[in-house]
């Protein structure tokens, strides 16, 4: 470049533009400060402003007794242990037979149209009433269809209601976890099935080699929110009249004239569904990734 004198002069050059890397990372520097900035302000004013409230002094002495809490914990804690082995019994029975009813569900021949049938039949039926109502048909009426004439609130077995309690979850939620395996079965493109069978491979050959195995990693995400739902509903065998945390910290309100033993069991059951449900984040977010095809390898 020339000036008007004829000397040679440097050219200007334009300052280089940040990548595409280094600009997501400063968004999401930008993000994450702008996210740290409102939530402190949010704890905040609920620190600052909750405690001058009125009714504060008479909530904490309610709730959040430390005496209170310090004598209920070991006691819930203790009947908690009741919730999580009720979970792991009825969490891999709710997926072979919500497995069992997507598979029946799914079937295409005419022959099998009973089986297709009574399996929506029972969907259908399952999920359209609530679950506490399940649990009392199924537990104090599977207890009178054993032959037990103590059946009653109070009177019959408590290990025999604690099974049929556990029954009625696996029942119940199994109708909502067939739905979700249907769902993946069904969003298995066509043409899978197609190549299958120009290979040679059986109907049955197909769903377990071909389908199944896109099917169930598509519906992980969905299934854990089931599970975590399931993982707080086990309370509500306590309405047959097993002894759970809910049941506990029911029991120690009547004797303390205190609610602060329902907020320990309330954290009880944070401290598993709280892990759970950011497992079911990131296992949905992995899924979208590969989805869209920018998995990380």
């Amino acid at each position: 470049m020339t000036d008007v004198d004829g000397a040679d002069t440097p050219a200007v050059s334009a300052p280089p533009r940040p990548s595409r890397a280094e600009y997501d990372r400063r968004q999401r520097r930008r993000g994450n400060l702008i996210a740290a900035t409102s939530t402190a302000v949010v704890v905040a004013v609920l620190v600052i402003g909750v405690p001058r409230l009125s009714g504060w002094q008479r909530v904490r002495e309610t709730f959040f007794d430390g005496e209170t809490f310090a004598e209920a914990f070991p006691q819930v804690a203790e009947a908690f242990w009741l919730d999580v082995r009720i979970f792991l019994f009825c969490a891999p029975l709710i997926l072979i037979w919500g497995m069992t009813i997507a598979l029946a569900r799914s079937v295409r021949s005419p022959v099998l149209f009973p089986l297709r049938l009574a399996a929506t039949l029972y969907v259908d039926i399952v999920r359209g009433v609530p679950v506490l109502l399940w649990l009392f048909l199924i537990g104090f009426g599977g207890a009178t269809l054993l032959n037990r004439r103590d059946v009653g609130i109070g009177s019959a077995r408590v290990g025999t209601l604690l099974f049929l309690g556990a029954v009625g979850l696996v029942i119940t939620y199994s109708a909502y976890v067939a739905e979700v395996f249907r769902a993946g079965i069904e969003g298995v493109h066509e043409s899978q099935r197609s190549g299958a069978r120009s290979l040679g491979l059986s109907t049955w050959q197909t769903n377990r080699y071909v389908v199944l195995p896109q099917a169930v990693r598509r519906v992980v995400p969905p299934l854990m929110n089931d599970f975590i739902s399931l993982q707080k509903d086990v309370a509500l065998v306590s309405v047959l009249g097993p002894v759970e945390a809910l049941r506990r910290a029911d029991v120690l309100q009547d004797r303390l004239f205190n609610f602060t033993p329902f907020v320990v069991a309330a954290i009880l059951f944070l401290c598993v569904s709280i892990p759970l449900t950011r497992l079911a984040d990131y296992l949905l977010t992995r899924e979208r990734r590969a989805m869209s095809g920018t998995a990380v390898r």
